[in-house]
């Protein structure tokens, strides 16, 4: 998983307001492409300042000033806290699916393009290690059910069980990838505290998911 953080332009002036409400000939798709735009520009804001600062570093004011829209723009868009930061770990998973349509794990076993896929989202993620603690710890004391566990479950299905999908998947199949992405949440928390090196958590997750994905 690469981390990517692109410079957020200074505050701008916030006229999306009247621009939506008047919407010119055509202004759909305008306007459509404006809200992708503007929602990047937010959750890239929130990303910079939760890589300095960790999670207590974005404040929903600050995130707006950095990405020049007016506060209440900012809410309409990430009603709390939590939100936004679901949106920037699912920017992360993205580009972990991205790298993994571009460059499929070539491993002749189930278990082996699990841990394929759960290292690179670990060397992705250490390089920017105050993003990662930040978002992972928020992540696990969220009091509201978030996509990243599912997201995480779904894709090592995809890779290990030949495209199998959350929704084909028996209970069984979704427990057992569920739990390895599980371990390696913990093992990647014990890494960002120092306990674990690199090597270990490799050990560690193949050992997990040779027990775990054994019969997928």
């Amino acid at each position: 998983m690469r981390t990517t953080h692109v410079p957020v332009p200074p505050p701008a002036s916030d006229t999306e307001g009247t621009m939506e409400s008047h919407p010119a000939p055509g202004g759909h798709s305008v306007r459509t492409r404006s809200q992708h735009q503007r929602r990047k520009r937010i959750v890239q804001a929130a990303a910079a300042l939760a890589s300095r600062g960790g999670v207590e570093a974005m404040q929903m004011r600050t995130v707006a000033e950095r990405a020049g829209v007016a506060l209440g723009t900012l809410y309409r868009y990430f009603p709390s806290k939590m939100d936004l930061v679901v949106a920037v770990v699912g920017e992360e998973i993205d580009l972990l699916e991205s790298s993994i349509e571009r460059r499929p794990p070539g491993a002749a076993t189930p278990s082996s393009r699990a841990v394929d896929v759960l290292m690179r989202a670990t060397r992705g993620l250490m390089r920017e290690p105050e993003l990662a603690d930040a978002l992972i710890r928020s992540l696990i004391m969220a009091e509201v059910q978030t996509p990243f566990g599912d997201r995480m479950t779904g894709l090592l299905l995809r890779v290990s069980a030949d495209g199998l999908s959350l929704e084909e998947a028996s209970e069984e199949q979704t427990d057992l990838a569920g739990s390895l992405a599980s371990v390696w949440v913990q093992e990647l928390l014990e890494m960002l505290r120092g306990r674990r090196t690199y090597d270990q958590i490799q050990r560690r997750i193949e050992t997990a998911a040779a027990r775990l994905l054994a019969d997928i």
